[in-house]
């Protein structure tokens, strides 16, 4: 994500990552080797974009000099290999309780979250509420999801991107925290009928009622 921004902003987010409690512009300045004002125009910019934000104010002697710190949605900016943390947590536990308790583990997870979820939004009362509901939380989460229903037909998610694709790739059982939280927080019936760690375009989950 870091190669979106320009070369001053990259290295601007650079200096604050090492200096974790916060640069003042003067500072920053000084690093970059430009002008006060050019750096004030690249912390707006970034301010703006909710990748900076003002830190504490530090004494001075005199008028306090005010830090600029990144956000965390700044630091996310920068590489971490979540997925290799991941892929070994999946074998590890593959290795110890095998496959099938893999797959227990896993849907484990995902009633534990939707019932996380459940708990926040006990307001939704019908199976579409929820269906949409669950829809923004994917989004938000980067799945890039749309929520429809045709003629009539059952409530159906359709997600551009999957958040777990590399680690599904390597382990399908993955899909079934994915199903595991659907289904229980629409408390429905979902049919997976199309995965893209299956060769597929989407992942589209159509939502039934129970015994449908």
């Amino acid at each position: 994500m870091l190669e979106l921004l320009g070369n001053r902003q990259q290295e601007l987010l650079k200096l604050l990552l090492k200096h974790k409690g916060g640069l003042t512009l003067e500072e920053l300045s000084e690093y970059l080797k430009i002008t006060r004002n050019a750096v004030r125009q690249h912390i707006a910019a970034l301010e703006n974009s909710g990748i900076v934000t003002q830190g504490v104010s530090r004494p001075s002697g005199g008028r306090p000099e005010q830090l600029y710190v990144l956000t965390d949605e700044g630091k996310e900016f920068f590489p971490r290999n979540y997925s290799w943390f991941a892929q070994l947590m999946v074998e590890s536990i593959a290795q110890e309780s095998g496959v099938e308790g893999l797959r227990e583990k896993l849907n484990s997870m995902g009633v534990r979250v939707a019932q996380q979820l459940l708990n926040q939004n006990s307001m939704l009362e019908t199976r579409e509420q929820k269906v949409e509901k669950l829809s923004e939380v994917m989004e938000e989460l980067g799945y890039n999801t749309r929520s429809f229903s045709i003629n009539g037909d059952a409530t159906t998610i359709e997600a551009d991107n999957c958040i777990f694709h590399n680690l599904a790739m390597k382990n399908p059982e993955i899909c079934q925290f994915d199903l595991a939280l659907l289904s229980t927080f629409t408390d429905s019936t979902v049919n997976h009928e199309e995965c893209m760690a299956k060769s597929g375009n989407v992942c589209r989950f159509k939502f039934k009622a129970k015994g449908e």
